[in-house]
């Protein structure tokens, strides 16, 4: 990378981020259906048709990392590692998640967790990313290990390890707990989950 697109890489990501500090503020002080696209735009001090160039939506702000996050994930799961059973490589992948939580995102958790239970639209939107990401993860291991395991056994393995640690990542929230907190409540979860996995993925014992 050159120097000049160095810059321009560094000038899209600084005025991404003072878009989603500027929206975020905003939902917490205005309210989400109240804030405006112009008011948004304003904030980062660029113009509404700028805005759209990084965002498509109001939505699409509040889960800025959600593909990041999800390419991260599939590129786990498409280079397991040798000898990794699913258990394995699911547990390896909430655990990198916590690394990728940078300070920006930790600090939005809490605000963007209140949006997200108590805004129908991004209610919905975290529901369509939830089952989006689901099914392409599941795609994906599913093509990682062909012979030990079929659409629905590759379905029924990320459907437990997200489902469970979505659901202790909100209870941990909901009562308030710190972020650190909801993450250690997420790996809790994942170990519950991953004991009763460990046997996908493996060749089968033959019997007498």
């Amino acid at each position: 990378m050159t120097d000049e697109a160095g810059l321009r890489a560094r000038k899209k990501a600084k005025t991404r981020r003072a878009l989603v500090e500027g929206a975020m503020r905003l939902f917490a002080e205005k309210g989400f259906e109240q804030t405006t696209l112009a008011e948004i735009a304003a904030s980062a001090e660029v113009s509404t048709r700028t805005f759209f160039s990084y965002f498509a939506s109001k939505e699409e702000v509040v889960f800025f990392d959600a593909d990041e996050r999800l390419g991260r994930t599939l590129a786990m799961v498409g280079h397991r590692q040798e000898g990794e059973s699913v258990a394995q490589l699911l547990l390896r992948v909430v655990e990198a998640g916590a690394t990728w939580e940078d300070e920006f995102a930790s600090r939005l958790a809490a605000e963007r967790f209140r949006l997200v239970m108590t805004v129908p639209a991004l209610q919905a939107r975290a529901l369509h990313l939830l089952f989006d990401s689901q099914r392409r993860v599941a795609e994906a291991l599913c093509a990682a290990y062909p012979d030990e395991l079929d659409p629905v056994s590759a379905a029924a393995a990320v459907g437990a390890m997200v489902g469970a640690a979505k659901l202790a990542a909100v209870m941990s929230l909901a009562k308030g707990e710190p972020y650190a907190e909801a993450w250690t409540a997420v790996r809790r979860a994942a170990q519950v989950v991953a004991g009763g996995l460990d046997a996908l993925g493996r060749p089968a014992r033959a019997t007498a």
